[in-house]
């Protein structure tokens, strides 16, 4: 049996709360470089267990990208459907004027 793919429970797993959120809009923002969990933790102000946790279900969703480097580095996918819509879409919102700092 084909499993189907529910797009919302999707999202909803890859978004999570705020803290996912956080590394999502860090990486999707700087979707050109690489980072270490270490400079998540530094620009997001997680702890790095949390950080840990959230990676590898956003590299399980396919993402976000890991590389097996000492130290490990991640990078968002830009290659992924959801991960192309959600970057278009902070770009749209960093056209309003007023709305991003960014």
């Amino acid at each position: 049996m084909i499993k189907r793919r529910n797009i919302w429970r999707e999202l909803e797993v890859g978004f999570g709360g705020g803290s996912k959120f956080r590394i999502l809009l860090h990486l999707a923002l700087h979707h050109k470089e690489a980072h270490t969990k270490y400079s998540l933790v530094r620009a997001t102000g997680l702890r790095t267990p949390t950080v840990g946790e959230y990676l590898r279900t956003l590299v399980k969703l396919g993402w976000v990208k890991e590389y097996p480097f000492t130290p490990r580095t991640y990078q968002i996918n830009i290659d992924h459907i959801v991960v192309k819509c959600f970057i278009d879409f902070l770009e749209k919102i960093k056209n309003i004027k007023g709305l991003a700092t960014q």
